[in-house]
């Protein structure tokens, strides 16, 4: 009876396995429209053991993915979306481009997928039951090849995306980093910098013509997001793949030049060199050989005992182990046996926890490519890391870049940047924790780990904690330390010139502090306006060029070794350039006594001198302003009584052009005259400042503008002969109109601007009328413009007689009321319209 049903079973079971993949293939393309009336969903299996923590799939499921690589196009059913356009712009660029280090796409994945794992790590803080169980609490990364289908995946159990975040973030909103990578890169046009801007996914397409991401929510379904970078992408449920449990797989169809991606070796070799600090294990899929005892052949076990020689010793010993077991051993064979297993890649300790004294060099900077997405070829700066003990215990590693980002000062007041992570007992609790650092080093990137702060808080109570005042200020102090270390150890920087023949240790730090002032000098200045407990500390670290520094960095304690004996104050003068600057008249006399004045020329400087009144016990003395002493002379008494009438004079005379007081100058040696402001009130180039502000009040702006001052040079022939014709004159029209025009040439050479150009203009035509002797009262001779009447007239004749009849209905409807005759326009203007 057995007998007669097994062949039509096994008939009815071949029949069957022909139909299953069709059906498969019905299920797939009714997915969305009937995803209910799937009863029986592919599962996991449970057939786990054979293979160490590793998944199996029914078979069905196997061919479908299989039918689905060998396809690479996007599912039917699928929702269809337009890549927004930056988006596409960033894509076309790296679709299209010969960058030769490809091998950045896998760095920017495994950084993404522990971002991810970070993110769900924090959230199971507070919740632990959002991990899940068995393999989905397993944080880890894991890396398989498919050198069939010339498949790469890379799998994360992190956070996961929901359907609206696949839409967002990989498509359709193109964040602020979009258009600023693609600014920066086609003028560098270095891929190297893609993961600073937040765009690193799309380096994918690097490698890859066809990206599947499979991606699961803890608060959502399954999905998946496909595109073949043509400028659409797809979004489907996913009822093809296996179940995720929780966490993202991107799938990469690699290009046919993209071999080298589908070998072991390479890619062991591009996790070591990028990723080797993730703080999640990174496990690839590898194949491995191992030998294993089989069965050997009756044939090949004779052959070789014919082969083998063997002792009589030998002999003897085998027969008596055969004797003792009773019975003969089977004969066995070692062959080589490929099998797969999980290879964990980054095994190295994390950074932070390990002595500073046993860190290398090489491992701070690689550590700092890692945590800061920066693998350019430049190292960074300056590093220091250290262990905080006492009532707050942390471990920090904090750098300087060896570049300042690209939005460094962009919304520097409105926008919350740090650059530092936080842990808490070695679990990532946030990237954009804006607490630890002031603002103004916002452009520090490291890390921070504290054992004293509580895990298991919110981050807004976290925020409020006390012990991150202390923190804060340790990481400031030490920071501050950093950077003043950088240029005690510049050679540049010391006073003492050596003769003997410089280390390459010290050629290497040539040159460094001067790279970063050039790099993060606002910031220093930032710092000094903002903190006013580390403002000394802050001033020692500020560097400026001089009129005695020969066009290089000095700071304040240079600027002091130099100072002459009896100077009490720090001169400087501020402006939009050093080399108008040099050329300013209020530098004059103060250079020929050899004073050094300090040039400020960034618009930061202004603000930055409101704040910094004094350093070691020296007032800082703006030279454009009242105020400048330079040492008493004798003759200032008998000079103000000489020029007192002609003082007193001009100040009347230029009652309405808002000068305070018309004083004796000490400051100028060659120019006749120059307006200064009042000590506290603003300089020229703080009023230009003001004035160029979008958004500036005008009627506020005048309660700052300082009192002008005109300061005359007694010396000068110019100001020796005003005297002269006033003391004949005083009610000269003429020697008036010259004050007048003296003044407003000193006014626009001191920096400020006219309120009256016009006026200024017409009194130069007027002074060159003069110098050439012609007549003030010489009139401009008229243009003749009745020769272009006539021309007019003749041209309007001819149109008129070239005009053809026409119908009476179309004169009736195109007739226009005549012009009238003083009215004239040219006749190319009539053309054109």
């Amino acid at each position: 009876m057995m007998r007669k049903w097994t062949i039509p079973s096994v008939l009815f079971l071949v029949c069957l396995l022909f139909l299953l993949p069709d059906q498969g293939r019905k299920l797939h393309a009714n997915a969305e429209g009937d995803s209910d009336d799937l009863v029986n969903p592919p599962k996991v299996e449970d057939k786990i053991g054979a293979v160490p923590n590793g998944l199996s799939t029914d078979s069905e499921v196997a061919k479908r993915e299989a039918e689905s690589i060998s396809k690479k196009s996007l599912r039917s059913n699928a929702e269809k979306f337009e890549f927004q356009a930056e988006v596409s712009r960033l894509m076309d660029i790296i679709i299209n481009s010969l960058y030769s280090n490809k091998d950045i796409f896998l760095r920017e994945l495994i950084s993404n997928a522990s971002d991810a794992l970070d993110k769900i790590r924090f959230l199971s803080l507070t919740d632990k039951e959002i991990l899940g169980e068995g393999d989905d609490a397993k944080l880890e990364i894991q890396i398989k090849l498919d050198k069939a289908n010339k498949v790469l995946s890379i799998r994360d159990r992190g956070i996961g995306m929901t359907k609206e975040d696949l839409i967002k973030n990989l498509g359709t909103i193109a964040k602020s980093g979009t258009s600023a990578f693609v600014e920066k890169m086609q003028a560098s046009g270095d891929f190297n910098l893609i993961g600073q801007f937040g765009v690193g996914f799309y380096s994918v397409y690097l490698v890859a013509d066809y990206v599947e991401v499979i991606s699961k929510n803890n608060d959502d379904k399954q999905y998946v997001w496909e595109s073949k970078a043509d400028g659409a992408f797809a979004v489907s449920e996913d009822t093809w793949n296996e179940p995720l449990g929780r966490g993202t797989e991107i799938r990469l169809h690699l290009r046919e030049e993209a071999g080298e991606y589908l070998e072991e070796s390479k890619l062991k070799e591009l996790v070591k060199r990028y990723s080797e600090f993730i703080n999640f294990p990174i496990n690839l899929w590898a194949s491995k050989e191992v030998d294993v005892e089989v069965p050997a052949d009756e044939d090949e076990s004779s052959d070789e005992e014919e082969t083998t020689d063997t002792s009589e010793e030998e002999k003897e010993d085998e027969e008596k182990e055969e004797d003792e077991e009773g019975e003969k051993k089977p004969k066995t064979k070692k062959v080589k046996e490929t099998t797969h297993e999980w290879e964990l890649l980054n095994d190295v300790k994390a950074i932070w926890l390990r002595n500073p004294k046993e860190v290398t060099e090489e491992e701070y900077t690689k550590f700092y490519h890692s945590l800061a997405k920066d693998f350019g070829d430049e190292k960074p700066m300056a590093w220091s890391h250290f262990n905080a003990e006492g009532d707050v215990e942390f471990k920090a590693v904090i750098f300087v870049p060896p570049k300042a980002p690209h939005d460094l000062y962009e919304s520097y007041y409105n926008a919350n940047k740090s650059n530092l992570k936080l842990y808490v007992r070695r679990v990532f609790i946030s990237d954009e924790f804006d607490e630890l650092l002031p603002k103004y080093l916002n452009f520090l990137k490291g890390l921070v780990d504290s054992d004293t702060l509580p895990l298991n808080v919110s981050r807004e109570m976290l925020q409020q904690h006390s012990s991150l005042k202390t923190i804060k200020k340790k990481l400031i102090r030490k920071a501050l330390d950093m950077i003043r270390k950088i240029a005690e150890e510049d050679p540049e920087e010391s006073n003492d010139k050596k003769d003997v023949e410089e280390s390459s240790e010290e050629d290497e730090k040539k040159g460094q502090y001067t790279k970063f002032w050039n790099e993060f000098g606002k910031s220093i200045k930032l710092g000094i306006i903002e903190d006013a407990a580390n403002r000394n500390r802050l001033a020692k670290l500020l560097r400026f060029e001089s009129t005695r520094s020969g066009g290089k960095l000095t700071s304040l304690d240079q600027y002091i070794s130099r100072m002459k004996s009896g100077q009490k104050d720090i001169f400087y003068i501020t402006g939009t350039s050093k080399e108008q600057l040099e050329k300013s008249p209020f530098l004059e006399r103060l250079t020929k006594k050899n004073y050094e004045v300090i040039f400020f020329t960034d618009p930061v400087d202004e603000y930055l001198m409101q704040y910094l009144m004094d350093y070691e016990d020296r007032k800082f003395q703006n030279v454009s302003k009242e105020g400048l002493k330079l040492g008493k002379d004798s003759k200032d008494k008998e000079l103000k009584e000489s020029f007192k009438d002609l003082t007193k004079w001009w100040k009347t005379t230029l009652a309405s052009e808002n000068v305070d007081d018309v004083k004796i100058s000490n400051r100028l040696a060659d120019t006749p005259c120059v307006v200064v402001t009042s000590k506290y009130g603003w300089s020229a180039n703080m009023e230009r400042i003001m004035q160029s502000q979008t958004l500036s009040d005008a009627n506020k702006q005048a309660y700052m503008k300082g009192k002008r001052v005109l300061e005359i040079n007694p010396r000068h022939p110019i100001i020796k002969e005003l005297r002269e014709r006033v003391v004949k004159d005083a009610e000269d029209s003429s020697v008036k109109r010259t004050a007048q025009l003296i003044y407003q040439t000193a006014l626009m050479e001191s920096g400020f601007n006219l309120n009256d150009p016009k006026d200024f203009a017409s009194r130069i035509y007027d002074s060159v009328k003069s110098s050439l002797s012609i007549s003030p009262d010489a009139a401009v001779e008229e243009e003749d413009y009745s020769e272009e009447v006539e021309i007019e007239s003749e041209k309007k004749d001819e149109t008129s007689s070239s005009k053809p009849e026409a119908d009476e209905d179309t004169e009736a409807f195109s007739s226009k009321p005549e012009a009238d005759e003083d009215t004239e326009e040219p006749s190319d203007f009539k053309d054109e319209l």
